[in-house]
Order: C-alpha cells, then structure tokens, then sequence
C-alpha cells in the first residue's frame, strides 16, 4: 500500500502531485456540452503565472485576498495561486449578499478580490469600492465594472506571466504547517459570519486523516471526485479539492443541482462528499422512481430495505440469503449504475444523517459514511469507516492525530493540529471557543466501546421546554422531512409546554395531490383534504417519538426555505433565527388558540 506523505504546506503537496502525475489529466469541466481537462501540468503553470502576477501587483505575504467564484477549475488555481504568493485565501459564497461581501471584505481586510463572472461581480463591487481592496481580477470579462475600480482580466494576467517557472514557484515557497492558509466565514446560521483562521497545517492534517481512510478502507488507486458543494465551504475546500490533491486524483466540477444525477453517471467518480439534505433529496427521487416500475421493483425495495435494517441491528439471517441474491442481480446494480457503477464512498457531513436515510443507501449497496466536523476543525473530525465497523447511528471514530474527549456536560471537545488558530480579529469569541488547547464544538455526545462518536444534539440548538426537558429539534426535523408531503420543517418550543411546527410541504407531492383531487396548486393553500393529509404526515412521525418530541400543531411557511431568502445556509442548514423571526406571531399563536 502507497505511503501516505506529509508535507510543509499545501502548496508545496500541489507542486509535488503536478511533478508526479505531469500530463495527466487533473481539473474537468463541462463546455459546449463535452467534459475538457486540464492536466497537472497545465494547472501548475497557471498557479505559477497567477502568484507572480498577484505578487506584481504589490501584495504581501499575509494578505488576505477574497475569492467570490462558483466550483470551476479556475477555483482551485485562484487558491493556490494566492497561498503560493504567500497570500491568504478568503474564499466566500457565491449567493452572498452584497451586506455580506461588505461585512466579509471589511473583517477580513482582503487587499484584492478574485471573482468569476460579471453577474456575481454586480453585487460584490459596491461592497469592494467601500473597502480597501487595490483591484478585482475577473475569470470573465466583467462588463461595466471596468472604471470603478482597478479591473484586470485572468487570461491577461495568466499571458503576462506565461514565463513563469512551475519549478522555481515550488522551490520558494517558505510556508510551515504552521502559517495561515486561509479563513473561512461560517455560513452563520445564528448570526453575522466570523473568520475561522485555518492554516496549512489543519487542512493537511485533515486530508491526511482521511486519505489514510480511503487508502486501508477502500483501496488508494485511480480516485475521481465529482464536486458539487460550494468550494467556500470548508468541508468541500478540504475534502472536494485537497483531498483528491493528496490522493492524485481527478476533479470534475458539476454543473449544478438539476444535471447533478447525470453528471455522476457521466463521471463515474470513486468518492463524493456531499451534504444530508441531498442525500434526502435522491433517496425520494430513486424511491418515486422505483415505485412508479410497478409492483414487484416495489416489492425488491421493500425487501432490501427490510434486510439493511435487519442486518444495522446485527441480526442477519440465513433465510435471506436467496432475497439478497435476487436483489444483487436485479434492482441493485441499476441504482448502483445511477452512481457510476464505481462509487467507492458516498461521504455526509455539515449536518445530522437520518439514520434512515444512511441505510436506504447500504440497502441499495452504496456504502455511505457519515462524517462530523466542523469549519474552526479543518473541518473534519471524525468518519465513519468500515475497519471501524458502520454505525448509521455514530459519525465513526476520530481521524488519525484527532483527539476527542466528552466533558462533563456531555460538549464534544476536539485537540490537534486540525483545530484552528482562532477567529480572525476576534480574540472574545476566540476564547470562549478554545480552552487550553481543545476545542469546544458546542455539540453534545457520546463515544461507544469501539470509539466511535454519537451526536446527541447541538448545544445551542437544544429546545428546553417550561419543565426543563430538553428535546432536539434536528432529529425531529429529519424525520418530518423524511415524509413524501414535507419537503422542510423547522420545530419550535423553546420554554412552551410542547412543539409545534412550521412546514414546507413537497412541491412535487403538492403538485401531484392537487391533480388527484381535482384542484390546482394555488387554490389549495387551506384546503382541509391537503391540511388533513400534511396531519396525517406528521401523525406519522409523531407514532415514532416520545411525549416530549411530538408536533402538536403546525403551520405552513409562506414559501421553501431558500439561501435567496436568507432561510438557508448555502452548506444547506436552516438559519432558525431567521425563520423564528418572521414567523414569530404565528408560531406564537399556535400557543393561544
């Protein structure tokens, strides 16, 4: 088995792939409706060109430098390029507002900003003529931003500097495991977004931690990721992008949600690692899928769901044994087909998994992984792996160099080089956040007999009801939502006797009802059958939870959560204190009436 290297800095991890790998193809993307690559070499020569012409415009080792662009090779050239000039990447969403960018390029202090496209320019430039960056370098012409400020274009950048030597770059490249990488701003789902210093040290030892996983577990060879998170969320940064670095693998970036399923049966990828509410989204679309093929693919469903429960509970029985032959050869291969047929791991992280979902995916015979982290830890903590045995209801043991203890209060507590230095210019929060040496994640949990981690819930995120019992909110959302009516839930109670809910219903479900019944989608908002229904959904999920965890009464949001209207993180997670606020009167109101 190939050794697993360390190395003094992630610039110098990239030099050295490039080096070895040479020709080969490395960063993929879709144009005119045909995959196109650019090879290791061909991507080393452009970091090259792009860090001397960032250090030509007079930048400094240590300044921070804001990168506002959707998953494309120019992404990953653009960060390294800025790390390789001794800059520090600030990598930031692109559905940001331009409040955001301001508050980001004001904390941040960013000296320059690299963007894709003259749309995502439109919101970022009012923000960047306030604040102190020297100039914009845009991947696209940026029409009409040229005047108000000092504009230049990436191609002309990349020729300015064609004379640059890979070479010489990697050879000067002075960066210790030790010094600042980049920062990154949580997404904020309880508020303004703070600067998680992570330097070359966190992502290194987390990509390290997790290819020793795929190499013992899985097999190191000819890896190929799909990408698809945003790449400025940290859990894409370092498992999406440094990761495939690490293992010399190939890197196609999706095309968005809606070509998402083909472009995975397109590529082919080994390894992909993706958010809970996706995984959610395909389990519904392979289920409606199946069911619509009539009875008996039906009945295979049922039945492989039925031994993948049977089996996660350690009772796997003999008699089943021509049921999961059957299966093997008929309704497995074709949902396998629709991963690429050589998936590897599918990875879940940023959020809970509903254990249901996890083996709806092992019934299938795709081996998915639950992983936990978070931003201020690399931000990979822990994974789930097969040495260490699978439990849908555990997100694995720690990652090799990861220590993780529970504190007396039940808070997961983190130490290693994978945890952050700090929050940038916030040595208050900073504090509270890391305790002589240990990071305090503000989750609660518990590590079984064979060291693997149980998140019972997120501190802050805990409902204490007028007796003091505490419920979570996240486990009953996640079975809401696991509901062909409910396509989102938020749950509130914090100091009222029970919880009620606010509910998005499922479109595709909404839809499909109101042809059943004769009605159309805008006139059933209230109807009592649809309200009857979405009851009886929740009725449902109240049959499997305790006195303390049922939703006793609900109402309708006005719309879908979305990142547009700021109820969404773009990693996914509902933004409670947002959605509490608006809907405050009428959550309130289930209380009197």
């Amino acid at each position: 088995m190939r050794a697993i290297e360390t190395f003094p800095n992630l610039v110098t991890m990239f030099f050295a792939r490039a080096k070895e790998k040479g020709d080969a193809p490395f960063l993929w993307r879709k144009s005119g409706g045909e995959w196109q690559s650019l090879s290791w070499t061909q991507v080393a020569a452009q970091v090259a060109a792009l860090a001397a012409a960032l250090r030509e415009q007079g930048l400094r080792p240590g300044d921070p430098v804001m990168l506002v662009s959707e998953n494309r090779p120019e992404f990953c050239i653009a960060d390294l390029a800025i790390m390789a000039a001794g800059c520090v990447t600030v990598p930031t969403y692109t559905t940001n507002t331009t409040r955001d960018h301001q508050h980001i390029l004001t904390d941040s202090g960013a000296r320059a900003v690299i963007v894709s496209t003259a749309k995502l320019a439109q919101a970022l430039m009012p923000a960047v003529l306030r604040s102190q960056a020297a100039f914009v370098i845009g991947m696209e012409p940026l029409r009409g931003a040229q005047g108000q400020c000092a504009c230049y274009l990436w191609d002309d950048m990349i020729a300015a500097h064609a004379d640059a030597s890979a070479d010489a770059c990697a050879l000067s490249q002075r960066a210790t495991r030790a010094d600042q990488a980049c920062i990154i701003y949580t997404s904020g789902t309880g508020g303004a977004p703070r600067g998680v210093m992570q330097h070359h040290g966190a992502i290194l030892a987390n990509v390290e931690g997790a290819a020793k996983v795929v190499a013992e577990d899985f097999g190191w060879g000819d890896e190929v990721f799909l990408s698809f998170l945003p790449l400025s969320h940290a859990y894409e940064h370092s498992a999406g992008q440094f990761l495939p670095m690490l293992l010399a693998g190939q890197i196609y970036y999706a095309e968005g949600l809606e070509k998402l399923a083909a472009n995975i049966e397109e590529t082919r990828p080994t390894i992909m690692v993706v958010v809970p509410r996706l995984f959610e989204v395909l389990r519904t679309r392979i289920i409606k899928s199946i069911e619509k093929q009539g009875k008996f693919p039906s009945y295979l469903l049922a039945q492989a769901q039925r031994i993948a429960g049977k089996e996660a509970a350690g009772k796997r029985s003999v008699a089943d044994l021509p049921m999961r032959l059957l299966l093997s050869r008929t309704l497995i291969p074709k949902v396998r087909a629709r991963f690429g047929g050589r998936m590897k791991a599918l990875v879940s992280g940023g959020a809970p998994l509903n254990t249901d979902v996890g083996l709806f995916f092992d019934a299938m015979g795709l081996t998915l992984l639950q992983g936990y982290g978070q931003t201020e830890a690399g931000p990979i903590i822990s994974c789930n792996r097969p040495a260490a045995g699978i439990a849908m209801d555990t997100v694995g043991p720690p990652l090799n160099g990861v220590e993780v203890r529970i504190a007396e209060d039940g808070e997961i507590l983190v130490r290693g080089e994978l945890v952050m230095h700090g929050y940038w210019r916030n040595p208050a929060e900073t504090e509270k956040a890391l305790k002589d040496g240990w990071l305090h994640t503000g989750d609660i949990g518990e590590i079984d007999a064979r060291g693997r981690i149980r998140i019972t819930d997120r501190k802050k995120d805990l409902i204490v009801n007028d007796k003091g019992d505490n419920v979570s909110p996240q486990k009953v959302e996640g079975m809401l939502t696991l509901q062909a009516e409910i396509g989102q839930a938020m749950v509130h109670g914090d100091r009222r006797p029970y919880l009620v809910g606010l509910i998005v219903p499922d479109a595709e479900w909404t839809r499909e009802w109101a042809q059943d019944n004769g009605r159309t989608v805008e006139g059933i908002t209230g109807d009592p059958a649809y309200m009857a229904a979405l009851r009886a959904a929740v009725d449902r999920v109240n049959d499997d939870l305790s006195v303390l965890e049922r939703v006793r009464r609900f109402i309708l949001a006005d719309e879908a959560f979305t990142i547009e209207n700021e109820e969404m993180t773009p990693s996914m997670k509902i933004r409670r204190h947002v959605i509490r606020k608006r809907y405050a009167d009428r959550l309130d109101g289930l209380y009197k009436s």
